[in-house]
């Protein structure tokens, strides 16, 4: 398995498809952008890495548009990618805490300057707002 793929349910391309010489393949990235490129991904790895963890609500309140659903969909994901951690604290109701892994912060830094070159291009946010 190539180390930039994530899990283990992630094959990397087998060397007979890759035509790519050596050294210059970016084929690996493959694993990782099936978990990035989800919808709220880049954003909720982004916000946890803002301070060591946050709750839930806190993170969908800073986020704002993002549904129950996808946002719990989405953590489920990065955790189970062993990219956030998710720690139950057994009181009443559970407090439950999300903060990022070394593998997560890692990934995170990675990103900051994609981050800052679509920001200098002056990128569309969205697909809706390039209409």
């Amino acid at each position: 398995m190539h180390p930039y793929h994530l899990s283990p349910r992630k094959q990397p391309m087998p060397n007979d498809k890759c035509t790519c010489p050596k050294g210059d393949c970016l084929c690996p990235v493959q694993g990782i952008i099936d978990v990035v490129s989800k919808k709220w991904a880049i954003c909720i790895i982004d916000h946890l890495s803002r301070k060591p963890s946050f709750r839930y609500n806190e993170i969908k309140t800073h986020i704002g548009s993002i549904s129950p659903k996808t946002l719990s969909e989405t953590l489920k994901t990065l955790e189970h990618e062993g990219l956030i951690t998710r720690h139950v604290t057994p009181e009443t109701p559970p407090r439950v805490d999300y903060a990022l892994t070394t593998k997560g912060s890692e990934l995170q830094a990675a990103l900051r300057p994609l981050l800052q070159w679509i920001q200098k291009q002056e990128l569309p946010l969205s697909p809706a707002t390039a209409l």
